[in-house]
């Protein structure tokens, strides 16, 4: 373990008594950057689209867009809620495809 190295890789610094003491947590340096609350209600744009797409389903293929558009740069905390309107989306896409399918055949 080199000098100036915790556990799991936080940083840290040797102590008058040779212990080691945390300075901050390298594992998490973006931790301040998202303080502020999501938008919608605090729960994202994401999960907001894919509680709201069961009665409008429109909203989980916004959604998709924007998840294959990589929103979730600015925000990772969007990530899953997005990942579950593009998973919707595709449930519902192949629902129609199949309904259409034997109304049609």
């Amino acid at each position: 373990m080199e000098h100036g190295r915790g556990i799991q890789g936080k940083a840290s610094e040797q102590s008058d008594e040779g212990k080691y003491v945390l300075l901050r947590d390298e594992e998490n340096l973006h931790s301040c950057i998202f303080d502020k609350p999501l938008p919608c209600c605090g729960c994202g744009i994401g999960w907001f689209c894919f509680l709201l797409g069961f009665a409008i389903p429109l909203l989980w293929y916004y959604a998709t867009t924007l998840y294959f558009g990589n929103y979730y740069r600015k925000d990772p905390r969007e990530r899953a809620g997005l990942a579950a309107c593009a998973i919707a989306a595709l449930i519902c896409t192949v629902a129609i495809l199949i309904t259409v399918a034997c109304i049609f055949l």
